[in-house]
């Protein structure tokens, strides 16, 4: 597993592509099929022979030396319309790259890390009003410990903190940008202390806000792998790989002050029912509760779907491998995303009917469980195989995400799933105060006619086809924002919060 190899390995040793896919490979712990050379690959669509109608398509297919190989992470969405991403490994300068992608699957290589300015990108982007990118690297920097970069959309990165062993080391998950205006992550860690937890100010200022630690008498966890999220109540939610009151991992909460509660302990229950191994992160549901994965346990040792209320409640939604030679999947290594109709999808790295490469799943608040698509279903996995990342959801409606194996070089590839999700909008931030200007982010917004905060009109410019800049109007309150476009409204799907 991960946990074992950063254990075990110096930090110097991540400058090897073959040691970092190698953690990557002990993480999952599963039989690799995949052998040979893959055939070329055209953009193709195909119906997919599970669960409801949908459609999945490859995008675009990652060639190692070229644009990369590896992508851990789902790509974001842009101002444009496109997808921004990173490949976690190779590319021109061998150490990772930063792609795009349109939605017709032209992939285009932004940047190829090296040296100072980071390397091994394994962490999603996010973005600011600005329409700029901000993110991690496992490696590189000052130090080669790690480094946290902004990225503009046409690919010029700026190295904003090199992690140096005394403020954390090796970072896996990626940034938040909290209603405060700052930023906070976790580091890894590869040796006591465990991992930290940090802000780090616009100004460029970091502070370390936790350290976790693996003993006896640390109940907190240790070795966070996933991005923090912030809850409606101000608070940070996450997860701990390993460590807690039973070894298993734990679900934490801290103040921006730095104030730590652990939420609830994994391998509470006999033979780790309840999952363990938590390295994904926790998303906020519109009803208020979080929910999230674990790798591991459950019935059936294939990992969990899991919820857990704001005040510690926690029940396990789906345990994988309850079918057949796991044909339900197993191994979720990423978040959920919960889409515009209310349910919740995602993906498995390993499991399903074709060759044990991964499935595409969705799973209702009420528990009940359905996989979309089996990866591999193509011959010579040429479709992708290995989904390390979990989905994000276009503004179109469609999903997206990516794989870390297969495709027309076994380097991955960037596929999307149709699934007749609504379409929606997307304010980003998320939050802003009144007369904070804030991107709208959707699809056919040019001839919109309004915009509005909870009801009441903003004023706004619309830029493109795919972006609107909107000002938060006084008397808005936390709520949904509208667009009246010549083609139906769209509403955001989670609530703007408006903030003093």
């Amino acid at each position: 597993m991960l946990i074992k190899w950063l254990e075990t390995h110096s930090v110097g040793s991540v400058r090897s592509g073959k040691s970092l896919r190698k953690g990557r490979e002990m993480k999952i712990n599963s039989l690799r099929v995949l052998s040979g050379r893959f055939l070329s690959l055209a953009l193709f669509a195909l119906i997919v022979p599970h669960g409801t109608a949908q459609t999945y398509t490859t995008l675009a297919s990652f060639d190692s030396p070229i644009s990369g190989t590896a992508p851990y992470v789902a790509p974001i969405q842009g101002p444009n319309g496109n997808f921004y991403g990173t490949a976690g490994e190779s590319g021109p300068n061998g150490e990772g790259t930063i792609y795009d992608v349109t939605p017709s699957g032209t992939l285009t290589v932004l940047h190829s890390f090296e040296g100072a300015d980071g390397g091994w990108p394994q962490a999603p982007f996010i973005m600011t009003a600005a329409g700029n990118l901000f993110s991690t690297t496992f490696a590189g920097g000052e130090s080669n410990l790690g480094a946290i970069y902004e990225v503009t959309t046409n690919g010029t990165v700026t190295t904003l903190h090199s992690f140096d062993g005394t403020d954390g080391v090796n970072p896996v998950a990626g940034v938040i940008l909290a209603r405060d205006g700052n930023f906070y992550g976790v580091t890894s860690g590869t040796n006591a202390p465990y991992g930290t937890i940090f802000k780090f100010t616009p100004a460029g200022k970091l502070t370390t806000l936790h350290s976790f630690c693996l003993n006896s008498a640390c109940l907190d966890g240790a070795f966070p792998y996933a991005s923090l999220v912030q809850g409606t109540d101000g608070k940070l939610y996450g997860t701990a790989a390993n460590g807690g009151a039973h070894g298993g991992g734990t679900i934490y909460r801290i103040t921006p002050a730095g104030s730590l509660s652990v939420l609830y302990a994994f391998c509470s229950l006999r033979n780790c029912a309840d999952g363990t191994y938590a390295t994904t992160g926790l998303i906020q549901g519109t009803d208020g509760n979080f929910y999230g994965t674990t790798t591991q346990g459950g019935a059936f040792g294939g990992g969990t779907v899991f919820k857990i209320t704001p005040a510690g409640t926690y029940s396990v939604l789906h345990t994988f491998c309850a079918e057949s030679s796991c044909a339900d999947g197993s191994g979720p290594n990423g978040p959920l995303v919960q889409a515009s109709d209310g349910d919740f999808y995602g993906t498995t790295q390993v499991g399903g009917t074709h060759l044990n490469t991964g499935v595409v799943f969705k799973l209702t608040p009420a528990g009940q469980y359905s996989t979309l698509y089996d990866f591999c279903s193509q011959t010579s996995c040429t479709d992708g195989s290995a989904p390390y990342a979990p989905l994000m959801q276009g503004t179109d409606g469609s999903l997206y995400g990516t794989t870390a194996e297969g495709g027309s070089t076994n380097s991955g590839v960037v596929f999307q799933v149709s699934a007749g999700l609504p379409a929606f909008a997307e304010a980003v931030p998320d939050f802003g105060r009144i007369g904070a200007q804030v991107m709208i982010l959707g699809n056919r917004l040019i001839g919109t006619t309004r915009v509005s905060f909870t009801g009441i009109t903003a004023a706004f410019t619309v830029v493109s086809d795919t972006e609107i800049l909107a000002t938060v109007p006084t008397g808005a309150t936390t709520g949904k924002v509208t667009l009246t476009t010549t083609h139906g409204n769209l509403e955001t799907s989670v609530s703007f919060q408006v903030t003093k």
